[in-house]
């Protein structure tokens, strides 16, 4: 079973872009790893023969229409959650050196 320690709680917090205080590092990896416990506990269920319950293909979500929309507060919208925006681009870390 895979278990959160300091290292995993590291890179999981650089992956999600996060910054995690160090005062609820301890809660969040104690949270995460009962998370885990419980998934396992669910690995052990024997499902031998169990059908599904729901299969989308047989039940498709119903979709909207795609219809394209001129509304000029959209990207003003969305870069307002960015964590940085420069000219109205997206400032992204660079990834290949």
């Amino acid at each position: 079973m895979v278990h959160i320690d300091d290292r995993l709680l590291q890179r999981l917090q650089e992956l999600a872009m996060l910054q995690i205080p160090e005062e609820e590092k301890e809660q969040i990896e104690e949270e995460l790893n009962r998370f885990l416990e419980f998934v396992e506990v669910l690995n052990e269920l024997d499902l031998e023969g169990v059908e599904p319950s729901f299969l989308p293909v047989q039940n498709p979500a119903p979709l909207r229409p795609d219809e394209p929309q001129l509304d000029p507060t959209i990207p003003e919208m969305v870069l307002a959650h960015a964590p940085k925006v420069q000219d109205h681009f997206f400032i992204v870390p660079k990834i290949i050196e």
